[in-house]
């Protein structure tokens, strides 16, 4: 009887409680040995919700496929708050620098569409646009399309054609 159990977990912060505990616990793994690879795989995220997925043989052996937080969750984490605008177009929560673009691109990009670094900022920044978040100083819209000019490749990379 071989399973998969998907979760959702604060990243770094799982525990045997719910809702991992009363998932794994009918099955025959080692709960804690769960919780502590998800931990160590989860720590990036540290408090973030990570979606996680276990599975398990009749042996008790487990793997762990981490996936990544939705990119919105990405964006509050890294810059400390809570809820985006209620208008974003004209009330602004937080100021984003382009450093933390490139980091949020670069953690989000092995679940986007896009094949480059570059196409992945494009991506965040659009996410930005709905959340209200400016990006140096700036309507995220107006720095997207910087980007599409290609004002930011020496920093971000040239768009690569896909594979």
């Amino acid at each position: 009887m071989a399973g998969t159990i998907q979760v959702l977990v604060p990243g770094g912060q799982a525990n045997p409680g719910p809702p991992l505990g009363p998932e794994l616990g009918p099955t025959p793994v080692d709960v804690q040995a769960v919780v502590d690879e998800i931990n160590d795989q989860t720590a990036a995220f540290d408090g973030t919700e990570v979606p996680v997925t276990v599975e398990y043989d009749d042996d008790g052996s487990f793997s762990i496929d981490v996936g990544v937080p939705p990119t919105a969750a990405l964006i509050k984490d890294e810059l400390d708050f809570e809820t985006g605008s209620g208008q974003p177009d004209e009330e602004f929560v937080a100021d984003m620098s382009i450093e933390q673009l490139k980091q949020v691109a670069e953690q989000k990009l092995p679940d986007l569409l896009s094949y480059d670094v570059r196409n992945a900022a494009k991506e965040v920044a659009g996410t930005c646009v709905s959340l209200g978040v400016t990006i140096e100083g700036q309507d995220a819209r107006v720095f997207k399309q910087r980007i599409e000019d290609g004002e930011f490749d020496d920093f971000l990379g040239e768009a690569e054609a896909p594979a």
